[in-house]
């Protein structure tokens, strides 16, 4: 089987990826059959689960757009994963040119195409490191680089904290990377849960004990607790579909992702 050019040497591309998988789930072009069987079993499962996957990216959109009318410019994605149907960049640069954005992930594949789809675009970069350690993540010169002003910044972790096990603290990690942003920034967060459909996320999380990136799903309260210190911005915490849907759009509602946007005070 020949492998794409956008994939490192020595990537076992049977083992599947959580960010492949989610890939996948949306439409995009750079997973392989062992993502898709993933995929596949999940979506048997949790027949709803590709609809998941676009409410949480379409809140993505959303929590962009709403930092980009606020006058925010500059954006850091932690576990951006690879880059598909709708990028931040390309989001907040139509919104506002002059907007840059960091990427960071720690998964080969995903750095390995971000650079390849990212090498022409000067006003965004991809570094390689694991959101869990953020010292390191903050020490990188590019993320020094969009965080050297008073500037806000608008700090994505999207979809990011259920690959985290409780044991590395994701409200502390939430934590430290808001304490190094100025004031007037903003955080948003999207997270999976079981709370609506505790046996299909239960297949889920199965579907993703032999890969690099098992899951932990938490509930409402786990999850609001990721927002502590943060000035909430209305509606506050909600199934990702009721935070500020789009004037015109359908209210259909998919639940399983909770999210919402939080402001540094």
């Amino acid at each position: 089987m020949a492998v794409p050019d956008w994939v490192p040497a020595g990537i076992d591309i049977e083992r599947p990826s959580a960010a492949r998988v989610y890939d996948y789930l949306l439409g995009g072009g750079h997973n392989f059959a062992g993502d898709r069987a993933v995929g596949d079993l999940i979506t048997t499962r949790l027949p709803h689960a590709r609809d998941i996957a676009r409410s949480n990216r379409a809140f993505l959109r959303r929590a962009v757009g709403f930092m980009v009318d606020r006058g925010v410019t500059r954006f850091l994605d932690l576990g951006s994963g690879i880059p598909t149907v709708g990028n931040v960049h390309e989001i907040a640069q139509r919104a506002e040119p002059a907007s840059r954005v960091v990427y960071v992930d720690y998964e080969d594949v995903a750095v390995a195409h971000s650079r390849l789809l990212l090498r022409t675009d000067e006003q965004t970069e991809i570094v390689q490191a694991d959101l869990t350690d953020p010292d390191s993540v903050l020490a990188a010169p590019e993320v020094e680089g969009l965080l050297d002003t008073d500037e806000p910044v608008g700090l994505l972790m999207v979809a990011v904290h259920h690959f985290v096990p409780d044991l590395k603290d994701p409200a502390g990690l939430v934590a430290r990377y808001r304490a190094a942003l100025p004031r007037g920034s903003y955080v948003a967060i999207s997270h999976l849960t079981a709370d609506h459909d505790p046996e299909g996320m239960a297949e889920v999380t199965a579907a993703m004990a032999t890969s690099p990136d098992p899951m932990f799903f938490r509930p409402y309260e786990r999850v609001l607790a990721l927002f502590e210190g943060l000035d909430l911005v209305e509606p506050g915490v909600v199934d990702a579909p009721l935070w500020r849907p789009e004037p015109g759009v359908p209210a259909g509602l998919t639940r399983g992702v909770y999210a919402g946007v939080g402001r540094v005070v």
